[in-house]
């Protein structure tokens, strides 16, 4: 079977922009929630959110470009872009028809969407942009990213919830297995922190209410934890085969040992109580190649602080490892940067290559008192550890039962 290498990583996010910057943030332990800036909040029961502040993306495009992608997609561009650098795509060292791009997103355009109904509802509708379909289309990050590189290959967006992310890098995973592709760019992107996507999400009680303390409020795997906060950002990765990265002499960060992906099928917004679909995603990434149990020392968790989702987690970590969960790490990227929804999984995935790297575990911050029914794991709380990072799995699960899961490894 083909071996898959990870050359180039992207991240915009709420506590770096770049990939040092994100680094540095996680290992310190840096919270990225504050209170809504980007609208009047004051009306809303929730007004906390995981902002990307100072974004300037003319760093990775130019102004007209700009003003023609929705704030989602000027992530995916800008973390795509930091990616193809890192890999040296731009040496034009590759045949452009086995380069393909999977980015994806779990909502697109909303602030688009929003703006130009208003537009359309105030002014009439010979005022809404022309534009307007195609900066709102989740596949539109995607497509951009093939035409500033000229990437001819498979080209589309997985929608599927706050998996989204995850399943674009599992998917270009499977691209390169089956010999479609020599080079995949894959992630998630995302950008909803808007009016109507804060209510409806606060209207679904999923939301934590914690406004008079932002950086406290997302605290996964804490008996007081009351819902997940909202983030933005995006995270891409340039993955290939290791034929491919040897004729390019490119730098292998990590290797794709792994890919399952599973549905629920039981609840719209629940997941199944035992983590039944996550156990199974995860046991088939690990059986993807069979990599031996025992060499996993690390789980990224979806970990997004609501009461059910952490618990249901947890007991599928606990089947997939048994008694050799004395051994694994799991910690929760969502307590400092809130849950980016699409682009979660991909951003995760970006955390798990950054710590296999450096050799640390970035804590879980606000883990103060840890739930009653997951004393027995080691959940990272509240500062980071050295440790080498053997194997790591990244855990993605969405709305509508949909679960993504990777197995990640340091390179050999």
């Amino acid at each position: 079977m083909k071996r898959v290498f990870v050359t180039g990583i992207g991240a915009v996010t709420p506590i770096g922009i770049g990939v040092d910057q994100f680094a540095e943030s996680l290992r310190q332990g840096k919270s990225g929630v504050s209170p809504i800036s980007c609208f009047d909040a004051s009306q809303h029961t929730v007004q906390i959110a995981g902002q990307v502040k100072n974004f300037d993306p003319e760093q990775y495009m130019n102004k007209k470009e700009v003003r023609r992608h929705d704030r989602y997609s000027q992530f995916a561009m800008s973390a795509a872009a930091m990616a193809v650098d890192m890999a040296g795509l731009k040496e034009k060292n590759y045949d452009p028809f086995r380069v393909g791009v999977t980015v994806s997103t779990g909502i697109g355009g909303i602030h688009t969407f929003e703006e130009e109904f208003e537009t359309c509802r105030t002014s009439g509708p010979s005022r809404v942009s022309p534009f307007l379909v195609p900066m709102m289309i989740c596949n539109i990050s995607a497509g951009c990213i093939a035409m500033e590189y000229g990437f001819n290959g498979p080209n589309y967006c997985v929608v599927s919830a706050c998996a989204s992310g995850l399943h674009g890098i599992g998917e270009a995973f499977l691209k390169i297995i089956h010999d479609e592709c020599d080079i995949m760019v894959c992630g998630g992107a995302e950008s909803a922190i808007t009016p109507l996507t804060v209510a409806g999400f606060a209207k679904m009680k999923a939301l934590s209410t914690r406004n008079g303390e932002p950086e406290k409020a997302s605290r996964p795997f804490d008996k007081d934890r009351d819902g997940f906060v909202m983030g933005e950002g995006a995270g891409v990765l340039v993955i290939e085969s290791e034929e491919s990265a040897r004729r390019r002499g490119a730098r292998v960060l990590a290797e794709i040992k792994g890919y399952g992906a599973t549905a629920d099928a039981h609840h719209l917004t629940a997941p199944h109580p035992e983590g039944e679909g996550g156990f199974r995603a995860m046991m088939k990434a690990v059986n993807f190649m069979n990599f031996p149990i025992e060499r996993i020392n690390y789980v990224n968790a979806h970990g997004t602080s609501t009461p059910l989702g952490d618990l249901a987690e947890m007991k599928a970590v606990r089947r997939v490892f048994g008694d050799k969960i004395g051994n694994v790490t799991i910690n929760a990227t969502k307590s400092m940067i809130g849950h980016l929804l699409g682009a979660a999984g991909a951003v995760g995935s970006v955390a798990t290559i950054l710590q296999m790297q450096h050799g640390f575990i970035h804590p879980t911050i606000n883990l103060e008192n840890v739930d009653p029914e997951l004393q027995d794991l080691d959940l990272a709380p509240l500062s980071a550890k050295n440790r080498q990072i053997d194997g790591g799995l990244v855990n993605s699960f969405g709305f509508g039962g949909q679960n993504a899961s990777i197995l990640l490894a340091r390179p050999e």
